[in-house]
């Protein structure tokens, strides 16, 4: 994509009250309507720069990209202004030039919003007594955290299998339909479950496949939201696949199926003997605006998939949850499927007090009720573009796509955002894709500045675009 770079020399936005907190009030009834232009700059007294922020020196941290990292990454790092994350809070990210940027971004990691204070108390206090554990003992932090998490899957889902990201659960939920002898793999087009060297296999896209060929064997794409194309498919594997969907496409563009396809697909994985894991890593822990995007179907997979907003914004984690049956194999014997980091008492923390500060905050349920008014909000400032250079705002709860007519529109409304002072994200396999992924910790008065902000950016754009 064509993109050209953004200023960097604005000062931090502004907007137009004080920063938000970042508690357990409620968002207002209505957004302010968005001014005609984005809200002046404030003095460089508003928001100065923390003292204790990383001090950093630009031109030499491009060169320890360069030399170190990778240049593609540094190159990346200069197109989008060269400022470095040096402290977060909430909804906001600190640069080390003293401006700050509204995070709507972050991959759907920031549910709760960067630091939740109560993850980050209980980090701390693990920190200083057993952050790491020697897999020799029991260690208690596992366990609760697997209660609790348990506590709010669907009815059944008990087993809990903690790892380190997202793309670590693929692989333990491939391993262990192997373990069952299930050596066929359905996986649907544009689907996104990682670039680990299996989840990759299921990842279907071919601009990240084809370097890595061969693959995992076996492997099966079908069309999403196509019912006859899976059961084409699992006639063909009867007894010995397993398959892996999305509720909603994250990175396949916010792709949303029709009302009953994942009924569908439940009831196909039963008729034709396929183990049926649910990746909930983006769209779980409230994301969607219920826990999981099962939820809304009252679906019950054999596994299910967990990440991103398992983290609490602080620490990284992710957990393959399933059956007693599905587990089974896993379960007979410990050593069969392990890691050195997985399930480590400070990552359990982190996890155990995200799902204790959801139930406590009602973080589903506000999730619930924030994701239409800023889907709402967002198709009202995109009103303009519509048949032009905007083609469709979709969104469920807290994930919002933007589709463009043209891919370059993605990466020039990106840098303008940026320039702008917020953050968001592109789509992996949906090139003409923008992806919103706001916290439900935000507060109007930052949703405000959204939306000003996307109204401005939408109109750099546009100029740029037909200029």
């Amino acid at each position: 994509m064509t993109m050209s770079p953004p200023s960097t020399g604005t000062t931090e936005p502004s907007t137009g009250t004080t920063e938000p907190s970042t508690g357990t009030t409620g968002p207002s009834a209505g957004f302010a309507a968005p001014p005609s232009e984005p809200a002046a700059p404030p003095s460089e007294s508003a928001s100065p720069r923390a003292a204790t922020a990383a001090p950093t020196d630009r031109p030499g941290i491009v060169d320890l990209y360069l030399k170190h990292i990778g240049s593609g990454r540094a190159v990346m790092g200069r197109v989008m202004g060269g400022m470095a994350e040096v402290r977060s809070e909430g909804v906001w990210i600190h640069t080390d030039d003293g401006r700050r940027f509204l995070d709507f971004g972050g991959f759907g990691v920031f549910i709760m919003g960067h630091r939740h204070p109560a993850v980050v108390e209980a980090v701390h206090r693990q920190i200083d007594t057993h952050p790491l554990a020697s897999r020799v003992l029991l260690e208690p932090v596992a366990a609760l955290a697997a209660e609790a998490l348990a506590a709010h899957t669907p009815p059944g889902l008990d087993y809990v299998h903690f790892v380190n990201s997202g793309a670590e659960a693929t692989e333990a939920a491939l391993k262990l339909a192997r373990a069952h002898g299930l050596t066929s793999v359905i996986t649907t087009r544009s689907g996104f479950h990682g670039k680990t060297l299996g989840a990759l296999s299921v990842t279907a896209n071919a601009t990240y496949q084809t370097p890595f060929q061969p693959l995992l064997p076996d492997v099966t794409q079908v069309a999403y939201d196509d019912p006859a194309d899976l059961e084409q498919a699992l006639a063909a594997h009867r007894d010995r696949a397993c398959v892996i969907v999305e509720p909603v496409q994250g990175e396949g563009g916010v792709r949303i199926p029709r009302p009953g396809y994942l009924s569908q697909v439940r009831a196909l994985c039963r008729a034709y003997g396929a183990l049926l894991v649910v990746d909930e890593i983006q769209t779980g822990m409230g994301r969607l605006g219920t826990w999981w995007g099962v939820d809304a179907e009252d679906v019950r997979p054999d596994v299910l998939l967990v990440g991103k907003g398992l983290s609490g914004g602080v620490v990284p984690v992710a957990a393959m949850v399933a059956t007693a049956e599905a587990y089974a194999p896993f379960s007979r014997d410990p050593y069969l499927h392990t890691s050195t980091f997985g399930a480590s008492p400070i990552a359990c923390a982190a996890a155990l007090a995200t799902v204790r500060a959801m139930e406590e905050e009602d973080t589903v349920a506000r999730a619930a009720a924030l994701g239409p008014r800023i889907l709402t909000a967002v198709r009202e400032v995109c009103a303009p573009y519509q048949g032009g250079l905007v083609r469709e705002v979709r969104g469920r709860g807290l994930l919002i796509g933007i589709e463009f007519a043209e891919e370059q529109a993605v990466g020039e409304l990106l840098l303008e955002l940026i320039s702008r002072g917020v953050l968001v994200n592109n789509s992996l396999n949906s090139t003409r894709v923008l992806r919103l992924t706001p916290p439900a910790v935000v507060e109007d008065s930052a949703l405000d500045l959204f939306l000003t902000t996307l109204g401005a950016a939408l109109r750099g754009t546009a100029d740029r675009m037909t200029g």
